[in-house]
């Protein structure tokens, strides 16, 4: 079992007196070896989280604990951290081993020692061979990997990283997630990682923070914040989601994960299954993930059936999305494409669910896991 790395006690930063807190009370703790990413909206507060962690600004209130130890007010060069910064902010002057070696000298590691462990961050991120090109001779994606190498040869507390990837194009982003993620698992490093990006979140994370207006909303893995959100506000931001308004008419029984099976009635539609935690009753909030949705031109596919008229139909090579109106409300669908039975707007469509895919969001959400 792996034991606390980080906690963040009641952490809280207002800029100025008067004003909202850009981060208000914040509580999570970061378990040794996980990437942990700080998810959000720009403003959420995230980067604040961050800077403050790394000693780069204090806080109004509250404790920073790394390894047992208060270092709230232990200053930057004293915490032992690594961070890569979204600019990468590496020195135009010096070459890649000069970089890399940097935070050593700041440390007055012994020469020899110093070659040794940028030799090895070099092949860490596969740029050995780059040792004395200058840094302005580099690719983005090298330079984001020089940066995350110089970070790392220090063996820092932890590992920051403040969007990293904001700066590349959408297909090194994705190669680059990838290798950032198997560095860090390959290392061990515990990682606080600031993106608003919702698909790096979801691939590179052991937890997401979901963060809004200072707070977090929901605080657990990938599958649990997108299967099942805390909020509104959660369910909206990643990803896709249908919002249905649903009247609990009767719990059915247990699920899994200590959920129910509820029977919910959504005004001029009829009656559907669908799962919450225990003990719902009243009007609440039903998601629905357009991915989870099963869709027939021909016939309903089950008892969680609804039929309305295709609308709008966005076809972009591996998926197919589409609008589906059912009386008042439009519900989005995505299938993977297939060269058979492709819908058209003004098609008749049946779309339909498993219970298990319809999530009532409980009105008084459940406090962020730590």
């Amino acid at each position: 079992m792996n034991s606390t790395k980080l906690s963040i006690v009641d952490l809280t930063k207002r800029y100025a007196p008067g004003l909202e807190p850009a981060v208000d009370r914040l509580n999570m703790s970061v378990e040794e070896g996980h990437l942990v990413a700080l998810l959000g909206p720009s403003g959420c507060g995230k980067t604040t989280t961050l800077r403050m962690v790394a000693g780069l600004m204090d806080p109004t209130s509250g404790s920073i604990v790394v390894d047992g130890k208060d270092i709230t007010h232990t200053p930057v060069n004293k915490r032992g951290m690594g961070m890569v910064f979204q600019s990468y902010a590496l020195f135009p002057h010096m070459d890649v081993a000069q970089n890399v070696a940097f935070g050593l000298q700041m440390r007055k590691v012994p020469a020899k020692e110093q070659a040794k462990r940028v030799a090895a961050a070099l092949d860490m991120v596969q740029l050995g061979h780059l040792a004395k090109r200058k840094v302005r001779e580099l690719s983005g994606g090298q330079q984001q990997r020089i940066a995350l190498a110089r970070a790392l040869v220090v063996e820092p507390t932890l590992l920051l990283l403040d969007e990293p990837l904001s700066n590349l194009d959408a297909k090194l982003r994705e190669t680059m997630r990838t290798e950032i993620r198997s560095i860090q698992q390959r290392t061990g490093a515990t990682t606080l990682f600031v993106t608003h990006d919702q698909d790096e979140a979801l691939d590179m994370a052991d937890r997401i923070a979901v963060m809004n207006g200072g707070l977090i909303e929901q605080f657990g893995p990938p599958t649990e914040v997108y299967e099942r959100p805390n909020t509104h506000f959660v369910a909206n931001f990643i990803g896709q989601a249908n919002f249905l308004t649903a009247n609990v008419v009767s719990e059915n029984g247990p699920a899994t994960d200590g959920e129910r099976y509820y029977k919910v009635d959504i005004e001029g539609l009829g009656t559907f299954g669908a799962v919450g935690h225990p003990g719902l009753t009243g009007t609440h909030e039903l998601v629905i993930r357009p991915q989870r949705l099963q869709a027939s031109l021909h016939a309903p596919l089950g008892a969680n059936s609804i039929t309305g008229t295709i609308e709008r139909v966005s076809y972009t090579g591996d998926t197919l999305g589409f609008s589906v109106r059912a009386g008042e409300r439009l519900l989005h669908a995505q299938l993977m494409t297939s060269s058979a039975d492709m819908p058209r707007q003004g098609d008749t469509a049946h779309l339909s669910w498993e219970a298990a895919d319809a999530y009532i969001i409980p009105k008084t959400p459940q406090g962020p896991a730590s």
